[in-house]
């Protein structure tokens, strides 16, 4: 064999550069494409003084369909390119048995039609942040992508409360909640998704800190807590300071079992003095006590309707997405016509239960809180601890928690549904493969 290379040879290798370099160029951009689809949306800065009462049956934006389907399109086409052993994974029984639940409910549901659009988009979401957390090669990639992602998102917001602060600020002429006047809201539609976004944004930010990216990192951390201050979301910035706690002192015990009974009981806590309340005296003659409002500025009157309007469907709920703003609440009797302006329950679980049945929500509750607390388990214990894998159990706790007093479980494109997702998919992986510094 000549060891001389040829002409030709070196314009094949060149050929193969261009390519790979163009790849690296589609996989970035995808990722951050994805990623601010789902945080800006198509419909940024909305005018709530126009918003109406009643709350539309949704699920024909056909534009936001269109974008997610064809998103899912090109992210499984790159990683079935680069990584097909990495989708492969995805097939297992639990995540098999959700899906096939999801579909009976559909099946089941009071509201057919309602419940198939929903959870087409819920899929093409589930397929876009599955595949997403595939495509970057190195972990340096990652936080490139997440921390201009995350910057881009900030400056949209900043950049919206001076231009345009009339749709970026809660005012006191909005037809719905004119109470949080003041308070900043961004690209988002309400100062709680707002401000939950911003708690993300400073884990991804303190991420960014701990890859080595200091300045990008420190950008984030401080512009993310200054707008998370500013939405006035308490519950947000509360579970924010739980959350490091809890997330750190995590990272330094090791037996799975203590693991389990930090992260675990919050949560349980969460509930048990939130939507337990209305169902035992006893729980809400604790929470009495505590430096809380006990009506949870109003929340208990909705998971009180909830709770009654679920006995009736125990088994089978009332169908995929289909109880809040659908025919399920309309013509309700005096006291109770509140309901029909109601988007969800401030409680995800009870709300997944509500779609799903107990079935169902028994079913969530192992794919979205037991399997990846085993996965995060067993990435430590592989090896592939660091920032990587503190950022997804933050992401991912707060998530679990935050879904105790809001509701975005399964929620089509919500943002905080899509970034959680990333966190629970992102576990999944680390406990299976190693990505290269």
């Amino acid at each position: 064999m000549s060891q001389f290379v040829t002409t030709q040879d070196l314009r094949v290798i060149a050929g193969g550069l261009r390519r790979q370099q163009v790849m690296d160029i589609v996989r970035g951009l995808a990722f951050i494409g994805a990623l601010l689809l789902a945080w800006i949306s198509l419909h940024p800065f909305a005018d709530l003084g126009r918003q109406q009462f009643k709350v539309p049956i949704a699920g024909n934006e056909t534009m936001t369909y269109l974008s997610f389907g064809c998103m899912g399109v090109l992210m499984l086409a790159l990683a079935l390119r680069d990584d097909w052993r990495g989708l492969a994974s995805l097939v297992n029984p639990a995540f098999i048995l959700f899906g096939a639940w999801l579909i009976a409910t559909v099946v089941l549901s009071q509201d057919f039609s309602t419940s198939v659009r929903r959870l087409a988009l819920t899929a093409c979401v589930i397929a876009v942040t599955a595949t997403m957390m595939l495509l970057p090669k190195t972990q340096n990639e990652l936080m490139r992508y997440f921390s201009i992602a995350a910057l881009v998102l900030l400056g949209a917001c900043y950049l919206g409360v001076v231009l345009v602060p009339h749709l970026s600020i809660h005012l006191a002429t909005d037809a719905q909640e004119w109470h949080l006047a003041g308070a900043w809201r961004g690209v988002f539609g309400h100062k709680n998704v707002a401000a939950a976004i911003m708690a993300m944004l400073v884990f991804i930010g303190i991420y960014t800190c701990r890859s080595g990216a200091w300045l990008s990192g420190g950008a984030t951390t401080a512009l993310a807590l200054l707008f998370l201050l500013k939405t006035g979301g308490k519950s947000s910035l509360a579970l924010t300071v739980v959350v490091l706690m809890v997330s750190f002192l995590t990272m330094i015990l090791r037996p799975f079992w203590l693991r389990a009974a930090m992260l675990l009981t919050p949560l349980a806590l969460l509930n048990l003095l939130s939507i337990g309340t209305v169902m035992s005296e006893g729980l809400a003659e604790i929470a009495k006590a505590l430096p809380l409002d006990t009506s949870f500025t109003g929340r208990t009157d909705i998971w009180t309707f909830a709770l009654q309007s679920l006995q009736s469907r125990l088994l089978t709920g009332y169908g995929f997405a289909a109880f809040w703003g659908t025919e399920a609440i309309r013509d309700l009797p005096d006291g109770n016509e509140w309901a029909e302006t109601a988007a969800h329950s401030h409680n995800g679980y009870l709300d997944a239960a509500l779609g799903t049945g107990l079935p169902g929500l028994a079913l969530l509750i192992l794919v979205l809180v037991i399997v990846p607390l085993r996965n995060f388990q067993r990435a430590d214990r592989a090896g592939n601890g660091g920032p990587l894998l503190l950022l997804l159990l933050q992401l991912w706790v707060f998530g679990l928690y935050l879904s105790s007093l809001e509701s975005f479980f399964l929620d089509r494109a919500d943002p905080l549904w899509f970034t959680f997702l990333l966190a629970v998919f992102g576990l999944h992986y680390l406990a299976r493969f190693r990505l290269k510094a």
